[in-house]
């Protein structure tokens, strides 16, 4: 199970990568344009706002969390002993599940709510912001999956992570 936890936050991460070569070469293309032309790429700002940030941020979550990688702050639960250790990591782990779970839940709700109204932000053109939404349920749905991945490690080896 770890092993498909960890290629499924791996693809997701590739597709985060995409997105950013894709906001840079984007970028370079807009910047390119302006100083060689005088001319611009129209919706460059709201493209990189509301697409290619979103999606590199909430799609690299569960990769990041998976390699354990997050900002910890244990400076006094690594002065404990490894029974506590484990059992404050244990703990760490069922509440990360169920705050991502209900991230998930809620993030889900909302991207259905805003694709049956065809959601769009307000700008000089029509610009469709609800596929952007879908990045966020996918996000928290795999930091879900690594959370319970680094539970699952960290009870079979009876150690914190």
């Amino acid at each position: 199970m770890h092993a498909l936890i960890r290629w499924t936050n791996r693809a997701v991460m590739a597709l985060a990568c995409a997105f950013m070569l894709l906001m840079m070469a984007h970028i370079t293309a807009d910047v390119a344009l302006r100083y060689f032309f005088d001319g611009r790429l129209i919706g460059t700002l709201e493209i990189v706002s509301y697409y290619y940030m979103v999606v590199i941020v909430f799609l690299s979550l569960g990769y990041v969390e998976l390699r354990g990688e997050h900002i910890r702050v244990d400076l006094f639960a690594k002065m404990l002993p490894q029974g506590v250790q484990l059992a404050l990591y244990v703990l760490a782990c069922g509440l990360g599940l169920v705050f991502f779970g209900m991230l998930f839940w809620q993030s889900a709700q909302d991207a259905i709510g805003a694709t049956s109204r065809a959601e769009e932000a307000m700008s000089n053109f029509t610009f469709y912001i609800w596929p952007a939404r879908w990045a966020l349920p996918l996000g928290f749905a795999g930091i879900w999956l690594a959370v319970l991945s680094n539970l699952l490690k960290s009870v079979t080896l009876r150690r914190a992570l």
